[in-house]
């Protein structure tokens, strides 16, 4: 019988040691679900920012493309502003060019005349100098509203 009971004792110790092993087994098993289920949560977090930001970049260009078609708008405005400014120099130019040699021309005149050179008629009588310009010549006349 002792051999019988000595049977006994190992085999209880070998139950004690399987039981520890299965204890051992299980809390392994525990934290490998724990951490697969906080590697799924990590995971969603992770997409759940990614979607967010991607949401955020989306609604950024929208705002963007409105933008850049307003500044679009405006830009061809000032153009079009800028090109009739630029004709209506143009204009101007030209009719300063114009001015300045019916100045020029009239200071001829002026300094003939008042060196006594005058104009004489076939009466000999001394003729008005301002009567000399044609009165074909068109006025020259500048546009009152001028855009800002």
């Amino acid at each position: 019988m002792a051999s019988s009971s000595g049977s006994g004792t190992s085999s209880g110790s070998t139950l004690l040691a399987s039981s520890d092993e299965d204890l051992q087994l299980q809390a392994t098993d525990m934290r490998k679900q724990k951490r697969k289920l906080s590697n799924r949560e990590s995971a969603r977090r992770s997409r759940q920012r990614k979607q967010k930001h991607l949401d955020d970049l989306t609604a950024q260009v929208g705002q963007l493309r409105k933008e850049n078609g307003q500044i679009i708008t405006n830009l061809k405005a000032v153009t079009q502003q800028c090109l009739a400014v630029e004709t209506e120099n143009s204009v101007l130019r030209a009719q300063m060019t114009e001015l300045g040699g019916r100045l020029h021309s009239l200071g001829e005149i002026l300094q003939y005349v008042d060196q006594g050179g005058g104009f004489l008629c076939e009466d000999a009588f001394l003729v008005n100098p301002w009567a000399m310009i044609s009165a074909s010549q068109e006025p020259i006349t500048v546009a009152a509203n001028f855009p800002c």
